[in-house]
């Protein structure tokens, strides 16, 4: 009896441990000024191409799920998750993900093209220094300000010290570098947004090309990847 009662003294004692750890992994808060991402429950506030997911759990073609309180991208392809509203206003996200061996996924900031390579970086790169956690969370913290231009005429850049005019007049173009007459159809001009980008608080994009507008997504594309504590703050 004595035997017993000892074996049920540690079930109990490996229930509440257990039980505390839950509510531990559930005690994180999003910070002031951020709106969470992720509910923890299911993927409302984002979508599969026009498939709206609020409500679900999981996505038709079953690439991304909600299990545990993170959402599970089981990395065969098959499609990016966006978030249903635009962030067009500078703003801050941070993140956590943890990923499988060589799997690889993506961090879209405001839409394609504009993806951050999020991988097992030690053995896909490209950021194969960076300090990581294998096989645990890894922290994204992503600023994304500013709206600029580039331009190119000819092919070739227009320095700061150029001076590119664009006119349009009754219909029709007329380009003009550092006064003289230029091809208009020669002429191509850039706007867009950069972001500073780091994972566990080291600096891994200094200038980040991404659009001045779009929504945030997250790639299926090589092996298991999860991601938690998605939050953002829009920036004045």
């Amino acid at each position: 009896m004595r035997h017993l009662s000892w074996v049920a003294g540690l079930l109990v004692l490996a229930a509440v441990g257990s039980t505390d750890a839950g509510r531990a992994a559930d005690d994180f808060k999003v910070e002031d000024g951020y709106t969470s991402l992720f509910n923890g429950k299911d993927l409302t506030g984002w979508r599969l191409g026009k498939e709206m997911l609020d409500g679900k759990t999981e996505t038709a073609n079953k690439r991304f799920m909600v299990a545990d309180g993170v959402i599970v991208v089981d990395g065969k392809g098959g499609g990016d998750l966006f978030t249903v509203k635009d962030y067009n206003k500078d703003f801050n996200i941070r993140l956590e993900f943890r990923a499988a061996p060589k799997a690889d996924s993506g961090l879209y900031l405001r839409s394609v093209p504009a993806q951050l390579q999020v991988r097992d970086y030690p053995t896909v790169g490209p950021y194969k220094k960076v300090k990581f956690k294998d096989g645990d969370w890894n922290e994204l913290d992503v600023t994304v300000t500013g709206a600029k231009t580039a331009a190119k005429v000819n092919g070739a850049a227009v320095g700061e010290k150029d001076v590119l005019e664009v006119v349009v007049k009754d219909g029709k173009g007329a380009a003009k570098l550092n006064g003289k007459d230029v091809d208009l159809s020669k002429v191509e001009v850039e706007t867009y947004s950069e972001a500073l980008c780091k994972c566990n608080g080291e600096v891994i994009e200094k200038a980040f090309k991404c659009p001045t507008k779009g929504p945030i997504g997250l790639q299926s594309e090589v092996g298991k990847f999860e991601f938690r504590r998605i939050r953002v703050k829009e920036l004045p």
